[in-house]
Order: C-alpha cells, then structure tokens, then sequence
C-alpha cells in the first residue's frame, strides 16, 4: 500500500474531525433536549376537581382582571395578600441566615444580620433551606421559584443569553388578575418576563467586578417605591453578595459589610410596609430568598449541598411562634416557593409546577382553608400527573370497597407508579370527605385532621418526587446515529495512527538502528500509555471516579515518570551508577534526562498538593488553604516571585536558542517589558481577595492584552522572513545527527535547522504570552502552578532532545497530553461547573461582553491542557525526525507529515477515544440516579475541552506550516509536489479549530473590545 501523502492525510483528518464534531453536536442536542412542558396556563377549572373528560370553560377565562380576581377568590375560599415584596440576594447560602446541622450562624454571621436574626428570634419571620436543583446558576433557579417547575439542564447555557419565560409561571398569573409589579435588579428578569413590569431598572449579573454600584442602584429606587401604592408586586434582585463570593469566596473581608446592607434593606422594607400595616391597608408579605448558595471559593453551578442551600425566608405571615430552631431548620425544595406563593396570594398553582405547599406557611389558616390549600395543590399535582402517565386512572377509588375511613386511613398504597399515586390521591380525598361531613357536626378531633393533612402530602410528595426524577425522553436514534458518527471518526483518526506508525517502523527499520532498540518488543512505558486510556474508559462507568477524576490523572503522570526513569537508568551500563559525578561526565545526555525526570516528579506532586480537588474530598486540607490563613502578604509575595521566575526561565530558554540576530534581541526585550508590566499591574492593583476595578488598573490590563497579543503575532508572522539563512556552528553541531542523515540537497532547499531555530524561538514566544495571560487572569494562589508547569514543559523538552530516535515519538507526546490534564486538575479544576473561575473573566474590562468574558473564561479555565498544546511547536522543533526524511520523497509535504502527523494526531486520537468512550457510557448510564448532577456536567466539561482543543492544533499546524513555507520559499521556489496540495497542513485544521489565531490574538481582541 503506498503511504499516506500529506494531502490525504489532511482530508482524512480534517473529515474525522468533522464526522466527530457533527456526532458529538447530535449527540449533545439529543441527550440534553427541552424538557416536556404543559403548553397554556392554568385558569378557573384549578379550583375544581380534574376529571379524564375535563372541559375549560373559556368565558371564565376571558374575564377582565377585576372579576377573575374575584372568581378565584370566591373559588379558593382562602384569603389572599395584597402585595408581595420578593427580595431576591443572589447566592446567599441558607446557612448564613439559618444555620446548619443543628446549630445557629456563627456570631459573625448573627451580627452581620442583627434585625433579621430578631424577626426569626421572635416569631416574626420564618426560614427554610431550599434545595435548589442542579445546575445551581441565576436563570433556572428563577424560573424554577416562578413556575415551580426543574428545567432542562442546558439552562446552565441559556443563562448567558436568557430567552422570555413562555410557560406558566406565577407573575404571568399575578398579571392576569391585573396587578402592577416593579423590577430593580438583575436584567435577567427583564429578559425573563418583557414588557411586565410597569417601572424597572435593570443591571447586569455578569459584571463580577462590580459589588457597590449594582446594589445601589437598586436600593436608590427603594425609599420612593415603598412610598407609593401604584404597585402590587415589587422584585428587588441584589447582585453585589454573590460578586463577592466570585471575587474573595465565602471568607471574603467585604461579605459581613454586604450582609448588613442585605440587613439594612430588610429593616426598611419591614418597618416601612409590614410592621405598622393595619388590616384595612390590606396585608404585605416580604419573602427573601436566594437562587442558589456557594463553595467555599465563591462559585456555584454544581450539586453540592454548599451550592444547593438556598433561603427562603418568609416575613408577614403572622404566625408569632416563639420557636426558632422549629422554623430556622426546616428543608424544603425551592420549587415548592411557587405554589406556596400561588396559594397566599389567591391566583392558579402553574401548569407545570412539581412544588408542594410548604409546611408553616398556611399556619394563620383555618382549619378548613389549609385542607383546601392541600387539595388545590393536590388537584394540580394530579393533572400534571394525568399529563405525564397517560393510563393514570382518575375517576375509581381505591378507597370504594372500604367500609368506613378508618380503613382507608390504615390501608397501604402499593403496586406500580400509577396505583400507587391514584391510591394515596384518593386516599386523602376520601378522608377529606369524610372530615366535611363530620365537620357539619362538629364531631371531628384533631386527630382526624392531622391524619389529612399527613394523608396530603404524602401524596403530594410522593408525586412531587417522581415528577422531579422522571427522566426526559430521550430520542434513541438520535442519540445512537450520534455515537455512530463519533465511533467511525475514531476509526478515521485511529487507522491514521496506526498507517503513520506503521510508515515510522519501516523507516527505523530501513536504518538499522541498534537491536536493543528493536520495534518487535513493547517497552513498559508503551503498554502504561495504552493501558492508561483503558483506566480512564472505565473510570467513566464510576459516577465517583468521574467526580475525582483529578487522582486517575495524578497517579497516571507519577507512575509514568517513574517508568521513564527506569527505562532511562536501564540504558546505563551498571558501573556508571554508582556514581553520579561519573555518570555527569560520562554521559551527560542520561544524566540531563534522569535531572528532567526528577523535576517533574517533583512538580508533580507540589501540584497534586497544591489544591484539593474534585467533590468529595474539598475540605481535606492542601497548600492553597494553610497559604490563605496564612494571609494577603504571603500570597502577593509568592506570586511575584512566581512571577520573576517565570519571566526569568522564559527568557533564559529564549537566549538558547542559538541565534545572535537582532530579531531575538527584540522578541526577547518585548516580552521582557510585558512581564514587567504584569508584574506592576500585580503589585499596584491585585491581592488576594479583590481585584481593582478602577479606570487605570482595567487601562493597564487592556494594554498588557493588547502588548501580547501583538508581540506574539508580530513574532510568529516575522521571524521565520528574518531569521539568517545560515546555520550558527552550535546549530551544527546539536543538530549533528540531522545533517548527516539527511542530504544535502535537500538541507539546502528545505533548511530544515533554520525552520527549527524559528519554531523554537515561536514556541517560547506562545508559552511565554500564555504563562504572562495566567499570571495576569488567574487567582493570585495559582502563580506558583502555573510556573511549575512550565517547569514540567522545560523539563519535559530536555527529555524528548536528548532521547534520540531509540524512544517512540508518540508516546512523549501522549505524555505532554497526561501532564497537561494531570496541571489541569492542579490548578483546582474539577468536573463540576462550581470551579469555573467567573471573577477572572471580568479582568480587563470596562463593561459586559458575553464573547470576551467568554473567551478569557475558556483561557482561565483550559490554561494547562492549551499550555501544553502550545509547547507541541516548541516540542517540534527539539525533535529530530529528519532520519524519516526518504530522499526521493522529499516535498515540503513529506517533511510537513513528518513533522506534523504524531503531534496532531495522537492528542486528537486520545480525545477521541475518551470521548466516544464517554458518550457510549452515557448512553448505557441515561437512566442513572446522578446523570444530571455528575455525569452531564462532565460532558458539557468533556465537549467544551476538546471543541478548544481544536484551537491548540491551529496554533501548531499554523506556525509549523507557514513556518516551512515561508524559509523554503526564502531559498528557492519552495517546491512543489504536495505543497500546494497539502495546503501548509495547519490551514485544514482551522475548519475544526474555528476560531483561526484565537489563542495568540487574544490580546488584541480583548483590547479592541473593551477600549
């Protein structure tokens, strides 16, 4: 078979990734579809019992607001509220406020909230942990409050761009009986429900770095609109609490001061509407609640119960209970808010809500109301159920053969789902039946009543529970074709693999290279490598393993050194072992290797210390916790050492590149200023806990962005045009083996030692702009990691020069991969959304950008998996592979695949792999209890890393491509052959990168939006 040409190498490529990407986009639409929602709102027949046959009656429905605020008042027979003030505090923990396992807020807590802990102390408000469902950010909690319904998980992505709230959802309710609302606060409100609200000021959630100004311009409407009586409905949405988690975490020194405010706020409204109100003035009530809680770092999206523990406080209800832990330690869901506030407030529970009537809340009810708030939640549980389970009976009673209630009081509801749900429904049916016909003759006791109201919510829960689990229906073929597609695009990329390994042996073979090296027998460090992937695909099927995924990659990196390090001593004769100075002098190529290895089993574990990552395991101590007890100090010193070291390693590694031309000097001098830049930026504006959001720290960032971004694009468009044509004697002599194996005709035409000296010079130039954007953009705890992976890349580079052609290509490069993934977990990362580093992204920037936000997120969140993608142009131009130059072959194509196919294609087979491999489990695992909170936001994770990866790649064809393209060119007509065909090889890799330059422009995109 003739081997593979640069070109057809390209196409196959380029259309396995492109096979891959459609698979994993089918796969994705079809895994995470909408989920089914009742179309319509509820109206008048809410206040009736469903029936199979159930007619609306239209004209009911068409009433002017006035009168179906009288009809559904008439219906419920429950006296509503006149106004609700919904105070929103965006990511206050429940705890803050209530406590936890049994015990109060700490005092500092306590104190920070002193007129609220009085209201709870005596009675006057009453406090429950609501749970909020995954994920844990500000829009699908929103509407899960409002429409008491769980969305789909892709919510977590329609948080960032909000579409208006359609389904049924208690504002639209509260507007159809004609009331009047009022919006300060988030936008996404506004977005949610346009053209509701009759006055409203909205600001936007995404500014992390602002936490004084987007809470004063809601409380500067605050005094005026509590003076009025033109509003039924008053939203106040307060950002400034969670921007400061984002920003210092839970410990942050500015959230006892932002807890007063909330404090403050919470005296005013109280004091002003609720306190002195008399019943002729009608009834306020004041409920403050939170989206969702945080970590201890400050962010949230996951399923942890840190970041699940939302508040609901409700303030108003005059229950006057002296009992405070009995109303400060209740849990309850958060979707339950909506029908709670439906029933107080006399309008339909919503179509879809899942929510029960919280318990407490109806406690200034008679007897009779709270039963008939049971039974119209109840009614609306059961259509919903009808709606879902299609062979739900809903006209027989189980409860028909009994002769009296005490039977059916003590029978038991078993069978499948639907007997079951219809047995408990008509059980408390039947026993409030019962109650009404005793409760004509007064012969009722309490016991009777409170068996009904138990009878109720256990049905009412039970149905609950199993509207909130049922899983999503979820097209199969959909789902199969995608894995399909994914399975031959990993076929594709994996025969590629095998045909240029395939290419390698014969060419190794043709130059009788020593027999101890033979390519019959498989090294042990060959085998772990394969072996490695193995563990991971099984890994997948363990929803704890894919929550600790960082310990698989850590123990991976560790064990690998390890190996290399046995297989490096091996080669050494015995006698040369017992001595270290011997073996320096004696072999100085083994004992640069062994030193290499040694410094990144050592890094390693500093940053397999570093943090404490994953779910289960975050409050084990670690590095990063002792060094923030130890204080701001320690930590802005350690990272402008970081800093410094880096800087200094970057430019020491620049000055080996063995060319003494001005362009150096110059790539050098820059990059040298920017560092010095970022340095003083650090030392002016950044500690620990905040970053400065004044005009002149968000002018030195952008021009620190745009300074990079043009250093490095100047670098890589200049340097191979202005590097000498002729090779330096040390060129020669490090490159020894190249010039002898390789003719010189074709050293001549393709000078290959020039493209390498440019390559590496590029490479540095990338490392360097991307380690400066880190230490720029990441939590000033990470400084020292990241200095220490770049210290791996050093060390790894030395390895792979001096390990000659005797150690296979692929498996350094499948190496680079599992230390890029191992820093990954290392920098504190996990599978979760909560370690997404919102504050960063925010660096730089005057005003909101979704895409520039977005765009410094990804760099934040993929800085070591991308670093190490970077260093494949620099690992290129280390590694010798001339000795598979073929003379009578030699294009700018054939050197092209020499120089390209392994470093491409080995990252993209892996990805491949485990991403197939993950998508299959997800298809056997559908049905799994923690598929929403574990599984799915590893694959949103999974799907985001390799659509990025794609970005590394264009950065390495590109300089590599063009690299050769442009020194070929300098000294000939460049060649033809499978040049042109070839295409540079990197510009076929932009259909799956899709952002081009991205990563190296970065700067000046930044700038130029931001200015």
């Amino acid at each position: 078979m003739s081997s593979l040409t640069c070109t057809k190498l390209t196409i196959f490529t380029v259309a396995g990734v492109i096979i891959q990407a459609i698979g994993l986009s089918l796969f994705v639409y079809g895994f995470f579809p909408v989920k089914p929602a009742l179309s319509g709102f509820s109206g008048p027949e809410s206040f009736r019992a469903p029936t199979c046959n159930s007619v609306h009656n239209q004209s009911e429905r068409d009433l002017p607001p006035d009168q179906l605020k009288s009809l559904y008042q008439e219906q419920s027979g429950i006296p509503p509220f006149d106004r609700l003030v919904l105070m929103v505090i965006d990511g206050l923990p429940a705890e803050f406020v209530l406590g936890k396992d049994d015990r109060p807020p700490s005092k500092a807590l306590m104190d920070a909230m002193p007129y609220t802990q009085s209201l709870l102390a005596n009675g006057m408000a009453i406090g429950y942990h609501a749970k909020a469902a995954p994920p844990t950010v500000t829009m699908p909690r929103l509407k899960a409050m409002v429409s008491g319904a769980i969305g789909g998980f892709l919510d977590v992505a329609f948080n960032f761009n909000t579409q208006a709230l359609l389904d049924d959802n208690l504002l639209g309710q509260l507007f159809r009986i004609g009331w009047k609302m009022v919006m300060f606060g988030d936008e996404t409100w506004l977005k949610l429900f346009p053209g509701l609200f009759m006055r409203h000021d909205g600001v936007s959630s995404f500014f992390v770095k602002d936490t004084v100004q987007v809470d004063q311009n809601v409380s500067r409407h605050l005094g005026d609109e509590l003076r009025r009586d033109d509003w039924d409905l008053m939203i106040l949405h307060y950002l400034g609490l969670d921007h400061v988690g984002h920003i210092g975490g839970r410990n942050s020194i500015l959230m006892v001061p932002k807890l007063l405010e909330m404090d403050t706020v919470v005296k005013t409204i109280h004091t002003s509407v609720i306190a002195n109100q008399q019943n002729d003035q009608g009834q306020t009530l004041l409920v403050v609640v939170s989206d969702h809680g945080m970590t201890g770092n400050g962010n949230h999206g996951g399923s942890s119960d840190e970041e699940t523990d939302s508040l609901a406080l409700f303030i108003g209800l005059g229950n006057h209970v002296s009992d405070y832990a009995l109303y400060t330690l209740n849990t309850v869901y958060q979707v339950d808010i909506a029908p709670t506030l439906a029933l107080l407030f006399g309008v339909p529970i919503p179509k879809n809500n899942v929510g029960v009537l919280i318990s407490g809340t109806s406690g200034s009810f008679t007897d009779d109301q709270q039963l008939k708030a049971l039974e119209l939640n109840s009614w609306q549980l059961l259509r919903l159920l009808q709606a879902q389970l299609p062979g739900l009976s809903c006209e027989i009673s189980p409860c028909d053969g009994f002769s009296d209630d005490q039977e059916c009081r003590k029978s038991k509801c078993s069978g499948n789902m639907e007997n079951m749900i219809c047995c408990l429904y008509w059980k408390a049916a039947v026993l409030h039946s019962s109650w009404r016909s005793k409760d004509v003759s007064r012969s009722y006791s309490r016991e009777d009543y409170s068996g009904i109201v138990a009878a109720y919510y256990e049905f009412l829960k039970t149905a609950s529970e199993w509207l909130s689990r049922r899983v999503t229906d979820k097209p199969a073929n959909l789902l199969s074709f995608g894995v399909a597609a994914m399975l031959l695009s990993c076929l594709i990329l994996l025969s590629l693999i095998f045909s240029i390994c395939k290419e390698v042996y014969i060419r190794e073979m043709q130059q009788c290279f020593d027999s101890i090296y033979s390519m019959h027998t498989w090294s042990l460090d060959e085998t772990f490598i394969l072996g490695v992937i193995l563990i991971l695909v099984i890994s997948m099927g363990s929803s704890s393993m894919v929550e600790e995924e960082q310990y698989i990659w850590h123990f991976v990196t560790s064990t690998l050194n390890l190996l290399l390090l046995r297989k490096t001593m091996q080669s050494l004769p015995v006698e040369k072992l017992r001595s270290l100075f011997r073996l320096y002098k004696g072999n100085k190529k083994i004992a640069f290797q062994m030193c290499s290895i040694f410094v990144l089993i050592i890094s390693g574990r500093t940053l397999r210390g570093w943090h404490q990552g994953g779910v289960n395991w975050t409050y084990l101590p670690n590095i990063s916790k002792w060094l923030l007890k130890a204080g701001s100090n320690y930590i802005k010193f350690i990272q402008l050492v970081s800093g410094l070291l880096m800087i200094s390693l970057c430019l020491f590694a620049l000055s080996l590149s063995g060319s003494r031309r001005k362009i150096i000097r110059v790539v050098r001098f820059s990059f040298l200023v920017l560092g010095l830049l970022v340095l003083q930026h650090i030392m002016k504006y950044q500690d620990n806990t905040f970053v400065s959001s004044s005009c002149s720290a968000t002018l030195s960032v952008q021009i620190i962005f745009a300074g990079l971004g043009i250093a490095t694009i100047g670098t890589f468009m200049a340097l191979p045009w202005l590097m000498p044509s002729c090779i330096t004697k040390m060129d020669s002599s490090h490159h020894s083996f190249m010039s002898a194996s390789v003719p010189i005709e074709i050293q001549n035409k393709y000078p290959l030692l020039e493209l390498r000296n440019s390559l590496y010079v590029i490479g540095w130039a990338y490392m360097f702009c991307w380690c400066l954007l880190q230490l720029l953009l990441q939590q000033p705890i990470n400084s020292l990691p990241m200095l220490l992976l770049l210290v791996q890349i050093l060390a790894s580079m030395i390895y792979s020069s001096y390990s000659g052609v005797h150690h296979k290509q692929w498996v350094e490069i499948a190496a680079l991969y599992y230390l890029g993934m191992a820093g990954h977990f290392g920098l504190g990362n996990s599978n979760t959304l909560a370690t997404i580093d919102v504050a960063g992204a925010f660096i730089g920037m005057s005003s909101y950008s979704t895409l520039l936000s977005g765009i410094l997120m990804f760099i934040i969140t993929y800085a070591s998996p991308n670093l190490f993608l970077l260093s494949m142009v620099m690992y290129i131009s280390v590694k010798d592979t001339s000795y598979l130059v073929i003379p009578e072959k030699a294009d700018s194509g054939h050197l092209l695949k020499n120089m390209l196919a392994f470093p491409c294609l080995i990252p993209l087979g892996v990805n491949s792999i485990l991403l197939t491999a993950y998508t299959i489990t997800l298809l056997l695992m559908r049905n799994h209890l923690f598929v929403w909170s574990v599984f799915s936001p590893n694959l949103k994770s999974t799907a985001r890393w390799r659509w990025l990866f794609g970005d590394g790649l264009v950065v390495v064809s590109e300089s590599v491509g063009d690299g050769l393209m442009v020194v070929s060119g300098s000294v000939g007509d460049g060649g033809d052959g499978d040049k042109m065909g070839c295409g540079g090889f990197g510009f076929a890799w932009r259909g799956y990168g899709g952002c081009g330059f991205g990563f190296a422009g970065v700067g000046v995109g930044v700038m130029g939006g931001c200015c």
